[in-house]
C-alpha cells in the first residue's frame, strides 16, 4: 500500500463496479456504525449493503470495515478512502444543484449551522415562513459552534452557516447580513451615564462566556482585555455557556456584561432599565452567512438573505443596522 499526502494511490481505472450506490452504502455504515442500521436506513436488506460493499472492497483491493468489531470499526486505509467517498458523493450533489439553479429551481436538501448567540433570535422570525414559501427544499438547522460550523463546511459536511464575521478562509465566501450593536448590561451599584463609553465599564465586574466562545472573544476584543484579565472580583471564576445563563449570573452577582443587541430585545422592563447603549461608534458585530466557495445555490443564499434583511429592517429602526445589499458569489 502507498501512501501521498495522506491519500491512497489507487488506479481508480481499475474500479469497474463502483457506483454512487454503494458509495451511499459504505458512508451509512460509517455514519451509523453497523451494516444493520445502514441497511435499514438505505432501504436494502443486509446482506444486499453487505454485498455491495464487499464487491467495492475486493475492487479497489481495500477494506475498508473490520467486520470483528462491534460496532463495526473502519481500517486506517478505510478512513482514508471514506473521506475521499465524501468529496465524491459532495461532488455530484454539487452538479445536481448546479443544473438545477441553472434552471431556476429550489429543491433538494439544505443544512445550516447557526451559532447559539443567534439562532434563537434570528430563525423564529423567517424560518417557518421560509421553509413553507420552498416546500421542494428541505431543510435540516441546527445550532453550532463557530468552530464546528468552518469545519463542516470546508469538509462539505454543512452548506450555510450563520454566524458572526470576518471567519476569513480562502474556502469560505462571507456574506454580510446586518451589523449588530453591542449594548451594556449593567446589574452593579455603579452610576453610569446614559450613554457610556467602553472606558465606564468596572472591568472587575465584567463577565463573559466560556472560554473560545465566540462572543467571548469578540468581548475581549472590544474591551481591548487580556485573555487573563479576571472575570470578577469573587474567588471562583464561572464562564456561561450560554447567553441565558450570562445574564443570570451578572445579575446575581451585580455585574456587567455585553449583549448583543437581538439578545434583549424581549426583556420585561425592569431588566431593560439595566441596558445602556454605548454613545458613539457604538461596539457593534457584523452578522453574515459563510458557505463553500463552490456552493452554487445563489438563488437559495439571495432569498435567505432577503428574509433576514427584511425582518430586521422592518422590525428596527434603520440606524440599528447597516444592511449591505446582497452580492452573489462570483
Amino acid at each position: 500500500m502507498f501512501y501521498k499526502n495522506d491519500i491512497l494511490d489507487i488506479n481508480i481505472y481499475s474500479v469497474d463496479v463502483m457506483n454512487f450506490q454503494q458509495i451511499d452504502y459504505i458512508l451509512a455504515v460509517k455514519d451509523m456504525g453497523n451494516f444493520l442500521d445502514a441497511s435499514e436506513s438505505c432501504h436494502v436488506t443486509q446482506s444486499t449493503l453487505s454485498t455491495m460493499i464487499g464487491r467495492f472492497e475486493k475492487e479497489v483491493g481495500i477494506s475498508i470495515f473490520d467486520r470483528h468489531f462491534k460496532p463495526v470499526k473502519v481500517t486506517k486505509e478505510g478512513e482514508i478512502l471514506i473521506q475521499q467517498l465524501r468529496i465524491i458523493k459532495k461532488e455530484v450533489e454539487t452538479l445536481a444543484e448546479l443544473r438545477d439553479s441553472l434552471k431556476g429551481e429550489l429543491k433538494g436538501d439544505v443544512s445550516i449551522g447557526v451559532i447559539p448567540t443567534i439562532a434563537p433570535y434570528i430563525l423564529p422570525g423567517f424560518l417557518n415562513n421560509f421553509a413553507k414559501q420552498l416546500p421542494d427544499l428541505h431543510f435540516s438547522v441546527s445550532e453550532t459552534p463557530t468552530k464546528s460550523i468552518v469545519e463542516s463546511l470546508k469538509k462539505r459536511e454543512l452548506d450555510i452557516g450563520i454566524l458572526a464575521l470576518p471567519i476569513l478562509d480562502s474556502d469560505l465566501i462571507e456574506i454580510p447580513l446586518y451589523q449588530e450593536p453591542f449594548v451594556l448590561y449593567d446589574c452593579s451599584n455603579k452610576r453610569l451615564p446614559e450613554s457610556p463609553s467602553l472606558s465606564d465599564i468596572d472591568i472587575d465586574r465584567l463577565w463573559l462566556m466560556e472560554e473560545g466562545h465566540c462572543l467571548s472573544q469578540q468581548v475581549i476584543q472590544i474591551c481591548d482585555l487580556d485573555k487573563s484579565t479576571s472575570s470578577n472580583r469573587m474567588n471562583f471564576k464561572f464562564r456561561a455557556g450560554s447567553v441565558d445563563s450570562l445574564i443570570r449570573f451578572v445579575k446575581m452577582n451585580e455585574g456587567v456584561t455585553l449583549l448583543p443587541l437581538q439578545a434583549t430585545e424581549e426583556f420585561p422592563e425592569e431588566e431593560r432599565r439595566r441596558i445602556r447603549r454605548f454613545q458613539s461608534p457604538e461596539p457593534s458585530r457584523s452578522v453574515g452567512m459563510i458557505v463553500h466557495k463552490h456552493f452554487v445555490k445563489q438563488k437559495l443564499l439571495a432569498e435567505i438573505s432577503k428574509q433576514i434583511k427584511q425582518k430586521w429592517s422592518s422590525a428596527k429602526p434603520s440606524e440599528k443596522y447597516n444592511i449591505p445589499p446582497f452580492q452573489p458569489l462570483t
